[in-house]
């Protein structure tokens, strides 16, 4: 919960326009403001204080607990001009709240985290739990000092600045393993360990967690990287095991006894068996959390109502494939910029990529390349991922829509996760600038025939004719390619009147953005090219005051 309070009229305003802004995650806490902090300080995760900094910090400074838990606090001024990240800055989130903040009330942002200021992740930040000599890793980081990376395995990490790479004496060890303390080092835990656990009716969880440690200490593994706890799915009420899953914050993953019985283990046991159906709790439970690829690394413990297995886990790459839309900035959506920035590797067209490289975290990796070379692209990204990188693979507009998604998935397998971004599409960025062709039922084509037969193009252009859609042309014509579009149009005026309205959108949010609302027989086809939207209304588009307007049904009012 995000605690919001003011101590005036203009602050109570702001915190107004927050809490609508966030409806389900913001509280006001009205009344004296000294006791309003107190009370949000105790059950918020983060603040937003309405208030100079100085009164901010003498209100909350003797409320301060410790740096784990504290809550964020983020402050802006009587004028809303800027939203200063107080306290909390990574742990408790207020440089995100700031950002967020900012985003609501068109405030500036006022970050002054040593590692956001130089645009880097923190080691705090990169979502692994992290221990070890943090502050001396992160100076040597941000001192642009040689600092070493020594990972068991390639995790799907965002960038880290371009001083992060093989040699250092300043180190950061990403394992799972119990590693000697360093002065200069700093451990990132990647979630790479599952547990089985199996226990009698009524085992106590202080048994279970007694042996999860016992398996894990013997092993030299850190139970900060455990992931989950599995068992089979009679044990899914146990009382004993429940709460050991709670204790140690982790999700209680359960599977059918026949499922289990199925994996081959290396000490199965005929009193499992006898009792819940499968050969193997622990270790059959470990190994199916572990999912594809995953190893046994502690065989089956026994205490005297438990029993216990570690398995580990093969990292899973990442995927995402984003949607950049039309061109224009403000019309690249949040998640899609938030995706670029947690990318490691960012593959995709030159011109594309000369678009968002400001965007990219230093020490991102760019793989681009020309025009033409889609499934090469495709190919790259979805190697990278498989190598366990975290890979944003950009197309313009929607990346489903005429652009990468489909090469990629068609080539990418289950090892791997993958994550749409959608994207503003060319079709809708041109809809919005004709005014509202689109309010009916449509179709997008492409002209192109580069991979798909004229016939076939054709075939669906007289179906959209046939059909009364309004029709958007992508790829409408080129140098190479021109006698495509007047064949398509006098297709659809087959159907269509010769008034029929028909918008026409170059370079759509671009600077050199030109569009005009013509009619079928009126369009110079010479003025398109591929940069160039070209839509066709249906029978009930009119143009009105100079827009394309398509209404919501064939009943036009007047």
């Amino acid at each position: 919960m995000i605690g919001l309070i003011a101590a005036t009229a203009a602050g109570q305003r702001g915190c107004e326009r927050l809490a609508a802004a966030w409806p389900d995650r913001a509280r006001v806490y009205d009344g004296p403001v000294r006791e309003a902090v107190t009370v949000a300080f105790a059950e918020c995760e983060q603040l937003v204080c309405f208030l100079a900094t100085g009164a901010a910090v003498r209100l909350i400074a003797p409320l301060l607990a410790d740096k784990a838990t504290d809550p964020g606090v983020v402050c802006v001024d009587e004028a809303h001009r800027h939203a200063v990240a107080l306290l909390g800055g990574h742990g408790g989130g207020a440089n995100a709240l700031a950002a967020a903040v900012s985003e609501v009330l068109g405030t500036a942002p006022v970050i002054t985290t040593a590692t956001d200021a130089v645009d880097a992740y923190g080691l705090d930040m990169l979502g692994l739990p992290v221990e070890g000599a943090i502050a001396a890793v992160s100076r040597a980081m941000l001192d642009g000092e040689p600092v070493a990376m020594r990972a068991d395995a390639v995790w799907p990490l965002p960038a880290l600045p371009p001083n992060v790479g093989e040699a250092g004496e300043a180190e950061i060890r990403v394992t799972d393993l119990v590693v000697p303390a360093g002065e200069r080092t700093a451990v990132l835990r990647p979630a790479s360990l599952v547990v089985g656990v199996g226990g009698s009716r009524g085992v106590a969880a202080e048994e279970v967690l007694g042996l999860v440690r016992e398996a894990l200490e013997g092993a030299g593994l850190s139970a900060r990287s455990v992931a989950a706890l599995a068992t089979v799915e009679a044990k899914a009420d146990e009382a004993g095991i429940v709460a050991a899953a709670e204790r140690l914050n982790v999700p209680l993953l359960t599977y059918a006894a026949g499922t289990l019985a199925g994996i081959e283990v290396p000490n199965p046991s005929a009193a499992p068996l006898a009792a819940v159906g499968t050969p193997s709790v622990a270790e059959a439970a470990a190994l199916a959390a572990a999912g594809q690829g995953g190893e046994l690394v502690v065989q089956k413990r026994k205490s005297a109502m438990a029993t216990a297995a570690v398995a580990r886990r093969r990292p899973r790459g990442r995927l995402s494939v984003v949607g950049l839309g039309p061109g224009a900035r403000d019309l690249l959506t949040p998640r899609a910029r938030e995706e670029l920035r947690r990318a490691a590797v960012v593959v995709g067209l030159d011109q594309y990529v000369d678009q968002i490289r400001d965007l990219l975290r230093p020490g991102t990796r760019i793989l681009e390349s020309g025009l033409g070379a889609e499934e090469e692209r495709a190919r790259s990204a979805v190697a990278e991922a498989r190598a366990g990188y975290a890979v944003a693979l950009i197309g313009s507009g929607d990346a489903g829509v005429y652009a990468m998604a489909s090469p990629a998935l068609a080539e990418a397998s289950a090892d791997i996760d993958v994550v749409g971004v959608p994207g503003v599409t060319a079709a809708l960025a041109a809809a919005a600038i004709l005014g509202a062709p689109l309010g009916h039922d449509h179709v997008s084509i492409s002209l192109s025939d580069l991979h798909t037969p004229w016939e076939v193009i054709e075939r669906r252009v007289r179906a959209a004719a046939e059909s009364d859609l309004v029709v958007t042309f992508y790829n409408p014509r080129s140098r190479g390619r021109d006698w495509q579009l007047p064949k398509a149009l006098a297709i659809l005026g087959e159907r269509r009147t010769p008034q029929t309205p028909v918008g026409v959108v170059h370079a759509a949010s671009r600077p050199d953005e030109r569009s005009e609302v013509t009619t079928l027989a009126a369009l110079d086809v010479t003025t398109v090219d591929m940069v160039t939207v070209v839509t066709v209304g249906n029978t009930a588009t009119r143009e009105v005051a100079g827009r394309m307007v398509t209404p919501r049904g064939y009943r036009w009012q007047t």
